[in-house]
């Protein structure tokens, strides 16, 4: 797969935050500060998470983007990979993407792992940057991703983009709120 040419946030007002490939292994810790911020996790999630993280950058195809100020500070980043029925994700999700009728979404689908900015940082198109930058040029059909089912600015961002619900409620053990499974044809949407 191609790699992403650095840019700025389209309309972000942030000219200096600069979008562009992501050594995701070296910068697994500076990613995750990014991610317990904007996701309230302790320091024992983080850890799990550590683990998750470059357990998936194992894949030959997995991608990273980071969002990187003037000063060499990570304040937003994205992973994704295409999915496989054989993850543990892909595993969790099926039976409710069944349900729905929805199942065929886990074949042909680049999976948004995680997207995450500081909220310092966001609503200034760095997420919509990020998000639009990995999927690209990842040469599959359609793209897959997972959120907290709540109505909140990531969801809208989502929605704006072109993804739909596939599937709500979703329960992930040991995560303490559900889930929707949301996907989204390949290009994503852009402002009008």
């Amino acid at each position: 797969m191609a790699a992403a040419t650095p840019t700025s946030p389209r309309d972000s007002g942030t000219p200096d935050i600069v979008v562009g490939p992501l050594d995701l292994v070296a910068r697994v810790d500076d990613a995750l500060a990014v991610q317990a911020v904007a996701f309230g996790l302790s320091q024992d999630e983080i850890d799990v998470r550590r683990h998750i993280v470059l357990r998936h950058l194992d894949h030959p195809q997995a991608r990273a983007l980071g969002a990187t100020a003037a000063d060499g500070r990570l304040v937003g980043f994205v992973y994704g990979l295409p999915n496989d029925r054989r993850h543990w994700w892909s595993s969790v999700v099926e039976p409710y993407l069944r349900a729905t009728g929805s199942e065929g979404w886990l074949d042909d689908s680049f999976v948004i792992t995680e997207l995450h900015v500081h909220p310092a940082f966001q609503q200034r198109g760095i997420g919509r940057s990020l998000i639009t930058t990995i999927t690209d040029g990842v040469g599959l059909p359609r793209s897959i991703l997972s959120a907290i089912d709540t109505e909140s600015p990531a969801r809208g961002l989502y929605r704006a983009l072109g993804y739909r619900d596939l599937a709500r409620q979703v329960l992930f053990p040991s995560a303490p709120r559900p889930y929707a499974v949301m996907g989204a044809p390949l290009p994503l949407r852009r402002p009008a």
